[in-house]
């Protein structure tokens, strides 16, 4: 291991307790409401193109090597404990997958993460400081760190895929009334890298989400009573694409 990647792993290793990493749906799908410019409900609008699918090697983050370099910095509001939260979190990405998180030393294009309101995230590469939003309250969980980063590393929700319409039915007339919330479940044109429909993966939303009744939003054509979205680590499908996108050796 080189020593560029040993400052993740050092601070990893500090002594605090372990955390609570349950991940909790309306994390997602209510406190991130209160940030605007959202589309999907955590995405950002890019200040450079819309919300496309991440086919292009524009949105990709580059490779030195074998690896994918993503500089990332952390906001001062953040205490060490909470940092380490995320450090973990970053961490389960370098075993299974060629993405090496690293601090930012002045590189053009960087992640910051920064607890402004809820939890949302810029799909791919968006240049220069590209926030990622983990409000202390509510975002500081594994799965949605692990949410986040893959939205910044190139990828939409499961549920948005260009394909989803073999696997699920979105019940519109169970959405909140507004334009917005309607348009979170517009679906993208999607570079599925030849990988199946995925429940379990981390970026699937529940069932009721954005629901105005308590009755489903999205229920699964083979088995309509089927519970999903609840996923508190990023599944095994999740870590195939993400080599397949940055054409990670095996």
């Amino acid at each position: 291991m080189t020593p560029v990647f040993l400052f993740l792993l050092f601070l990893s290793l500090t002594a605090f307790p372990p955390v609570n990493l349950l991940f909790e749906e309306r994390c997602l799908f209510l406190c991130c409401s209160a940030a605007g410019g959202l589309v999907h409900g955590d995405v950002m609008m890019s200040r450079n193109r819309n919300a496309d699918p991440c086919t292009a090697k524009g949105c990709k983050w580059p490779k030195t090597g074998p690896y994918v370099l993503v500089p990332v910095r952390f906001s001062d509001s953040y205490n060490k404990e909470q940092k380490n939260i995320i450090i973990r979190s970053l961490l389960t990405f370098h075993r299974p997958t060629c993405i090496r998180f690293v601090w930012w030393h002045g590189q053009q294009d960087y992640l910051h993460f920064v607890p402004k309101s809820g939890c949302w995230s810029y799909v791919g590469r968006s240049g220069g400081e590209q926030e990622v939003s983990l409000q202390k309250s509510g975002c500081l969980l594994k799965g949605t760190v692990q949410h986040e980063i893959l939205h910044a590393l190139g990828f939409h929700h499961e549920q948005t895929r260009s394909d989803r319409d073999q696997y699920i039915k979105i019940l519109y007339e169970n959405i909140w009334e507004g334009q917005q919330d309607k348009r979170n479940f517009d679906k993208v044109m999607t570079n599925n890298l030849g990988t199946p429909y995925d429940f379990d993966s981390v970026m699937h939303y529940g069932k009721y989400a954005f629901s105005k009744n308590g009755q489903p939003t999205i229920v699964a054509k083979s088995d309509p009573y089927l519970s999903f979205g609840s996923a508190a680590q990023m599944s095994a499908n999740d870590f195939v694409r993400l080599n397949k996108l940055y054409e990670c050796s095996e």
